[in-house]
């Protein structure tokens, strides 16, 4: 059944959506980051000038998910849904779903074209962006498909490239930025906040005894990434409020050192809410320091002191 978001609709391709000229593009588009919405701009561009519909096509789930490559590395910017909330604000007008499976991966590129995009979606131009490549070993170029276009009357546009200062700006670059906390480089390229949304739970509620009662955050997503390791200035939305917070990433070695166990804690400013079992938005806006170990509880408390202090001015400045 179709989905509808801000007058986008969203289908799984077993629904047989039925559109009028579609012009598509096909990706993973993880995070939506700056280069994706230059190619879906100029999609949506494309589509309007043929007086035709602006559809994106993407895999789920993520064929590395299903064919188990690197699992263990392996993390997304936006689930599914997250990924459907950014797309949906660009003014597409469709977002098609085909399902990934081993079946799928076998297919070239020129098969995967003409029973998806010809058989069933009846596309006639194909926007690809400078460096997309699909379908197995990646043979599907915008070079590589002159051949399928040739058979099947289908248009292939290669859009150039996509430059913004010095930044190489790819889903794996924000992804590494973030894995190395650096989130300034991550919003440069994303052109927002990084966020994970989750639900919080029950802790071991040793941040109350030194004075900093934490909420305890476990992701939506199983494969959501996660920030490097630190203290960080956040924003806790819950219910459409923003919240001022610092929050730890990391194994609370102070406290936990015999208990290896990653967690994400926040400490709200200011504001005593009972927060257990919802859901909530943590928006990361700088990262403070690096999480270590320190000699006592006392110290700990006096780096906790700094911290807020640190991070509300941060804030009282934004």
């Amino acid at each position: 059944m179709p989905h509808f978001k801000n007058g986008m609709k969203a289908y799984s391709i077993n629904d047989n959506p039925y559109i009028i000229k579609p012009v598509v593009t096909i990706g993973i588009f993880d995070g939506v980051h700056k280069g994706h919405k230059y190619i879906l701009q100029s999609l949506i561009a494309r589509a309007r000038e043929v007086e035709g519909k602006s559809v994106v096509l993407t895999l789920w789930p993520h064929p590395r998910i299903v064919l188990d490559k690197d699992m263990w590395n392996f993390r997304l910017l936006h689930s599914q849904e997250e990924k459907i909330h950014h797309l949906s604000k660009l003014g597409l007008d469709y977002y098609i779903t085909i399902p990934f499976d081993k079946d799928l991966a076998s297919m070239s590129a020129c098969e995967f074209v003409q029973e998806y995009l010809v058989d069933r979606l009846h596309v006639s131009r194909l926007i690809l962006g400078y460096d997309n490549t699909f379908g197995k070993d990646r043979q599907g170029s915008p070079t590589g498909l002159a051949a399928c276009a040739e058979r099947s009357g289908l248009i292939v546009e290669k859009l150039d490239e996509f430059r913004e200062s010095e930044l190489n700006i790819s889903s794996t670059s924000v992804r590494s930025a973030l894995l190395e906390g650096d989130l300034e480089a991550a919003r440069e390229m994303l052109d927002y906040d990084y966020y994970i949304e989750g639900r919080v739970v029950t802790g071991n509620r040793l941040g109350r005894q030194i004075g900093y009662p934490t909420a305890n955050i476990h992701p939506q997503s199983a494969y959501k990434l996660i920030p490097h390791d630190g203290v960080y200035a956040v924003h806790i939305e819950h219910r459409n409020v923003l919240y001022a917070a610092m929050l730890n990433v990391g194994l609370r070695p102070t406290i936990d050192s015999a208990n290896p166990v990653k967690t994400i804690e926040a400490h709200l400013f200011d504001v005593d809410i009972d927060l257990y079992d919802e859901e909530i938005v943590i928006h990361f806006r700088k990262r403070i320091r690096d999480e270590k170990k320190f000699p006592s509880i006392e110290a700990l408390k006096k780096q906790l002191h700094q911290d807020e202090r640190e991070i509300k001015a941060f804030f009282s400045g934004n």
